[in-house]
């Protein structure tokens, strides 16, 4: 009789095992969810409430992954593969009716994450919030709301725009994104249909952030298309801002996973110290200057390091990830792609044996990487010969630059090599990272002197990389401070006096050398004023006369199809500033393109190549009488421009 009952009790529990639904019920839950993919998003459209969708979508994916101990790793883990994900998907966008529409979008990818919880047998968990992730998130929203003064301020479209001025730069994003919302994907996948809508300089620029930001904004404002005039200059504005915020978190959460287990005293320092160096930096004026797909690739950059530093449990998880990084930033701002392949190729070598067992997924994930991370930079080099930018001059703060990397080299490599005599290897790995990222700018200056050129412009971004992953390596110097002893509770006070003592002194020098105090500037940077006082500061009620003549001009003079509208100041600079950003409010970029985009930056000479050499009507915008001077010259000496030669008087005075 036991003989019985051990063989017919065994199979009879075995077939009913509640953790697992019958067949029946599993297909017919996916087939729901299918529905509720693209239901969802069909009924959040009409309804104006497709700006839910993203945070939906990323939940989705944070969900479905394993990697990571807490929240704050999923979520941001989450974000960063869509990011990755979205750029590559920027290439069916281009191709398929729908453009960058809401509910094709969002209904695409809601499927695509119910068919990988159906393939992989995953799912939806998320791990319960912590503590731990509250530092990185405060401190990441109390830089960026900081940074984010002047905007708030700003109240008048001469004050917003006299925000963008102090980057030229800013004025052609504007028009790019304008661009990609037009044409419902990326504009170096059409370059033909892309010569109305952005100039052909930036026709085959690597366009990920512009797509995402576009796809994005489609969200928020469950529209599709792109915003016009005051509302795009505003938008753009806010989404650089989140963009700084991503790698301004990233940062933190990297400087945290570096060292493992912390001390909360010291994960408070760290913290402190990471925000000062940020704000203490160069890393500012990326904003400022308008380089939100270098922010961008920063931030994915970084997150690479830290996964290979420190990488997840699971392999395949963990080459997806890496995969999706190394995507994003070859659409996005390829200068870092060799060093993130170098990490990359080095995270492989070490883990060959394990990565032996699952070759196929190797095979696959390789070979979709090799064939589309470095397709931007192809389509570059090999259409606009951009390699030829390696010998752009630097300004004035290519001497930041060198302070950034011979500053802040020693003192994070002796730390660290302190640190890597212990067992954990993440250390180690840290230091491998942060030479070769230093490495790299180097090796960018050693080329421009083999050139015959000073280290230049791109050798000041390479620095940009190694500057990141020294902030993120500073956990090594914090984790040499003492950690409070145990001790009875009368005595804990005093047991804990000299490593409080020992953070406080850490985190006021650091914020001192960072000009944070208030009563000297950074070590970091050259000006007596840091970049981030130069932004907080910035008097948005007394705008820039570029932003003031600007804004007069959109105001006054609406564009006009098929005549070219130039902007001509007292200077030659000026009047090309001027004509930019107005080009970006009127979303003409491409007609205007002949009349802007000139190599001579002398007057009178560029206004006669203005007037001379621009086909087809032209309606220059005088803002100077000096200008007015030179018009009124060149048109007495050809006489024949009067015919298509258009001069609207409007003196603004300085």
């Amino acid at each position: 009789m036991p003989s019985e009952l051990t063989v017919t009790v065994p199979p009879a529990r075995a077939a009913v095992d509640p953790g697992t639904p019958p067949p029946a019920r599993t297909h017919r839950s996916l087939l729901i969810a299918l529905a509720a993919a693209w239901l969802i998003p069909a009924a959040a459209y009409p309804l104006h409430l497709t700006w839910l969708l993203p945070p939906l979508v990323l939940l989705a994916t944070a969900s479905l992954l394993r990697g990571g101990r807490t929240l704050l790793d999923r979520l941001l883990l989450g974000a960063l593969l869509l990011v990755g994900t979205t750029t590559v998907a920027g290439l069916l966008f281009t191709v398929w009716p729908w453009g960058l529409h809401p509910v094709a979008v969002n209904g695409a990818a809601l499927t695509a994450l119910t068919l990988i919880a159906a393939a992989t047998g995953r799912r939806p968990t998320l791990p319960r919030p912590g503590w731990t992730d509250l530092l990185p998130i405060i401190a990441a929203a109390a830089t960026v709301g900081y940074l984010a003064q002047p905007w708030l301020r700003a109240g008048t479209l001469a004050g917003r725009l006299s925000l963008l001025a102090l980057g030229e730069d800013n004025f052609r994003h504007v028009a790019l994104v304008d661009a990609i919302g037009r044409l419902g994907g990326y504009a170096f996948l059409d370059p033909a249909g892309s010569r109305d809508h952005i100039v052909s300089l930036l026709a085959r620029y690597p366009q990920g952030w512009h797509l995402t930001t576009a796809l994005l904004d489609t969200q928020l404002r469950s529209a599709t298309g792109t915003p016009s005039g005051v509302s795009s200059l505003t938008h753009y504005g806010w989404w650089c801002l989140a963009t700084f915020g991503l790698l301004t978190l990233t940062l933190f959460w990297a400087a945290q996973r570096l060292p493992g287990p912390l001390h909360p005293l010291h994960r408070g320092v760290l913290t402190i110290v990471v925000g000062a160096l940020v704000l203490g930096s160069q890393m500012p004026r990326l904003l400022i200057a308008g380089y939100p797909s270098e922010v961008l690739g920063l931030a994915l950059a970084v997150a690479l390091a830290a996964l290979v530093v420190r990488p997840l449990a699971g392999n395949r998880e963990q080459l997806v990830l890496l995969a999706a990084l190394l995507i994003g930033i070859g659409f996005t701002y390829y200068l870092f792609l060799p060093p993130a392949g170098l990490l990359v190729l080095g995270w492989l070598i070490a883990h060959r044996r394990e990565l032996s067992q699952i070759r196929r997924t190797l095979l696959a994930v390789g070979l979709v990487t090799a064939l589309l991370a470095p397709l931007p930079l192809l389509v570059g080099v090999l259409g606009d010969s951009q390699t030829e930018a390696l010998d752009a001059k630097a300004g004035p703060e290519l001497a930041e630059a060198w302070r950034a990397l011979l500053g802040l080299t020693p003192i994070v490599l002796i730390a660290l090599v302190i640190q890597a005599r212990r067992a954990d290897r993440a250390w180690r790995r840290h230091l491998a990272a942060v030479l070769v990222a230093v490495g790299f700018a180097l090796a960018i200056a050693l080329a421009n002197v083999l050139t015959g050129v000073q280290p230049a412009y791109y050798f000041m971004k390479g620095t940009h990389l190694a500057t990141g992953l020294l902030i993120v390596g500073t956990a090594a110097l914090v984790r040499l401070l003492p950690v409070p002893s145990g001790a009875d509770r009368r005595d804990r006070i005093r047991a804990a006096a000299p490593a409080v003592l020992a953070a406080a002194l850490a985190v006021l020098t650091v914020v001192t050398l960072c000009g944070l105090t208030g009563w000297r500037g950074s070590l970091l940077v050259v000006d007596k004023q840091s970049w981030t006082w130069l932004l907080v500061q910035h008097n948005v009620d007394k705008p820039s006369r570029v932003a003031r003549v600007c804004a007069a001009a959109y105001r006054r003079h609406p564009v006009q199809q098929g005549t070219v509208t130039v902007v001509l100041d007292r200077t030659a600079y000026r009047g090309y500033a001027e004509s930019i950003c107005l080009s970006a409010l009127q979303a003409s970029t491409a007609q205007t393109e002949q009349a802007i985009y000139l190599p001579v930056f002398e007057e009178p000479e560029r206004t006669r190549k203005i007037m001379r050499e621009t086909s087809g009507p032209i309606r220059l915008l005088v803002s100077d009488p000096a200008a007015q001077g030179r018009v009124d010259s060149l048109l007495t000496r050809y006489p024949e421009l009067r015919s298509r030669v258009t001069t609207v008087p409007m003196i603004i005075k300085y």
